[in-house]
């Protein structure tokens, strides 16, 4: 069982990986789309050498290169493919296939990491030729730490917008949910901002919330940074857990509604 498993994940990946190759332009123009932490590294490089900040310019510019590479991996748009397959009806055609469609989005989404990474490195190569001062080599306890919590953080974010793409079932826009939560993601989650520069009632809170282990724990973590490696496994896979056991709980509410639509 367990090699029939293995080789449908082989052949499933293989698949994906060939259609992401093929639409690799497209993947690039969304690589320079979230180029966002590298527009505010010079605001907050700028801002550190003439104001009284926690982090010095240096720690700023790392820290957003690696918040850049952090979001680069962590980015999902499973939402708007589940809600374009449930508005138009061709769910009914995925259906028809044994296969839970988590799946293809999942291999779909870890294949497309893959077509992005040289492009990635090129750019962050970039920060390194225009800040050279910044350029740093984490050790491979650091490195290995972020990738772990890297990796957490992007299966958690699949999973709580998967559990979103749900709402499809009974919404046309669904995505609207998605657009609130991306409000609430960009200040929370360290991306416009380091967790350092707020006041500690603020990150409090914040840390209440799945957004700054998206993004300020493994970029800290990659820059050698201190933050609770414990906590943030335990939050990540926390949160991780109980949008699959929601999901799976409205999938099959909502494929009695969908079905009972005559799809």
């Amino acid at each position: 069982m367990i090699r029939r498993a293995l080789r449908k994940a082989q052949a499933l990946f293989q698949v994906h990986l060939a259609q992401v190759f093929e639409f690799r332009a497209e993947i690039y123009l969304w690589v320079f789309a979230g180029i966002l932490p590298l527009i505010l590294l010079g605001v907050w490089a700028q801002a550190a050498a003439t104001g009284d900040y926690p982090l010095s310019r240096v720690d700023f510019i790392r820290y957003f290169i690696a918040a850049f590479v952090v979001r680069q991996f962590t980015f999902i748009w499973v939402i708007w493919e589940f809600e374009e397959l449930v508005v138009s009806g061709r769910l009914s055609h995925v259906l028809l296939q044994p296969l839970d469609p988590i799946w293809r989005f999942f291999a779909s989404h870890l294949t497309e990491r893959i077509v992005r990474l040289p492009l990635v490195a090129l750019i962050v190569g970039l920060c390194f030729v225009l800040y050279p001062e910044a350029l740093w080599v984490p050790s491979w306890s650091q490195a290995l730490s972020a990738v772990l919590v890297l990796a957490l953080a992007f299966m958690a974010r699949f999973m709580l917008q998967y559990m979103m793409s749900m709402l499809a079932f009974w919404s046309e826009r669904a995505s609207a949910i998605e657009d609130l939560w991306f409000v609430f993601h960009l200040f929370m989650s360290g991306l416009i901002a380091p967790l350092d520069v707020y006041p500690a009632s603020v990150r409090a809170v914040a840390e209440l919330t799945p957004f700054p282990y998206l993004i300020y724990y493994p970029a800290t973590l990659l820059v050698g940074g201190e933050v609770p490696f414990g906590k943030a496994v335990l939050v990540l896979g926390a949160w991780g857990f109980a949008s699959f056991f929601v999901q799976r709980r409205l999938w099959k509410k909502g494929l009695d509604n969908y079905t009972a639509m005559g799809a």
